[in-house]
């Protein structure tokens, strides 16, 4: 009989409890007075997220069900409804986002020999936000457009694994473009973007730092051909030419000439265009790689579907921002113990998950959790 710890406490160990108390001890997030600490604040919206719990209710309801597994949770108090509310409302959410900050560097130096979808020699990663919605009712600060209240999920994403790279939470108004001012940019990686991300001003910076964008091209921006490269047709390429601005305001961000490649998508009946700064690539490949840029898109779509991000535990902006960044560190978390556990890729994300949340607090090796429960990743997936 498996006497080990439970399955819970075999995905925290992806967390060093030495680290963790370091990364508190900076935020001054410990002492003896601290009845509640922040290892298990982490432990608890962590086990919420991993669980699927509804409500501050159900979350210590179904924790203190079985309080004799505590001490194998990883809990010294398990905390009474009223303590974590204060405590979602009171402890600074910058802990748990330096940790997933941390997290994410550790998954991606797991996933790094991981090849990405085209076999490039070099990072290719996707940049996009996503909108989260809240009650305009109960978050009046986090009004958006008078009717609506959000945040917005800034996401830079390392297509391989994919995993994020680097995040930013910020009030629903924030410009997408305005993020890639802080973005730190690698040299001779690929960025792709939509086109909300088109300043001429920020992609310059990009190309100056040796590194290559695509971008879709933005309607609005004047611009004329000065010149046409012959294409193959037959399949959905239809151009590949050299452009230059004519805007006055176009020409000073951007004097040089620029890369337009465009297709036909055939599926939803559209012409699509895409600039970019890269010279040496197919047409046909550059148009693959914005085509890649897709994968940012299902990773939102994932975390809100398989994590709870739709409906949150506390209303404060510290609240929200709490249960965001506790979110991102289970899935961190679950990413790299599934690498660590040898299931990858034969198990899921998904499957990953589905299974944890039955098993939380079972004490079963999670290789023999998974020996019957093999499920490639679809399409859908992420990791």
């Amino acid at each position: 009989m498996f006497t080990g710890p439970t399955v819970f406490a075999q995905i925290m160990a992806a967390v060093p409890a030495w680290e963790f108390r370091r990364l508190a001890a900076r935020h001054r997030l410990v002492g003896p007075k601290l009845r509640f600490s922040a290892w298990e604040h982490l432990l608890t919206m962590t086990f919420a997220q991993l669980t699927r719990r509804e409500s501050l209710r159900d979350i210590v309801g179904s924790l203190r069900a079985q309080p004799r597994l505590a001490y194998h949770l990883g809990f010294r108090h398990l905390p009474a409804r009223s303590t974590l509310a204060d405590a979602n409302e009171a402890r600074p959410w910058g802990l748990f986002a330096e940790l997933a900050t941390r997290l994410m560097q550790r998954a991606r130096s797991l996933y790094q020999t991981e090849p990405n979808a085209l076999e490039l020699d070099a990072p290719l990663y996707a940049i996009d936000s996503s909108m989260i919605e809240l009650s305009l009712a109960l978050c009046p600060w986090a009004d958006w457009t008078s009717r609506v209240a959000a945040v917005k999920l800034h996401t830079q994403l390392d297509l391989r694994g994919p995993l994020p790279a680097r995040v930013l939470v910020t009030e629903g108004g924030h410009g997408d473009a305005a993020w890639l001012d802080d973005l730190p940019v690698e040299p001779g990686a690929y960025y792709l973007m939509d086109r909300g991300y088109v300043d001429l001003q920020r992609l310059r910076r990009i190309a100056a730092s040796a590194a290559y964008f695509v971008v879709r091209e933005r309607d609005d921006v004047l611009r004329y051909v000065a010149q046409s490269r012959l294409v193959d047709r037959t399949g959905s390429l239809r151009s590949d030419q050299v452009i230059r601005f004519r805007g006055r305001h176009s020409r000073a961000h951007w004097p040089d000439t620029l890369r337009r490649v465009s297709i036909y998508d055939a599926t939803h009946r559209r012409h699509l265009a895409f600039w970019t700064n890269q010279w040496s690539l197919p047409a046909n490949l550059i148009a693959e790689l914005y085509r890649q840029r897709w994968q940012v898109e299902l990773f939102f779509r994932w975390i809100k579907q398989n994590l709870r991000l739709h409906s949150f535990y506390g209303t404060s902006p510290n609240a929200v921002r709490v249960q965001i960044w506790t979110a991102l560190c289970a899935y961190l978390c679950a990413a790299i113990t599934r690498h660590r556990s040898g299931l990858a890729p034969q198990v899921s994300l998904t499957n990953f998950l589905q299974i944890v949340s039955i098993h939380s607090l079972a004490k079963i090796p999670l290789p023999e959790l998974f020996a019957n429960n093999v499920n490639p990743p679809t399409h859908d997936d992420q990791n």
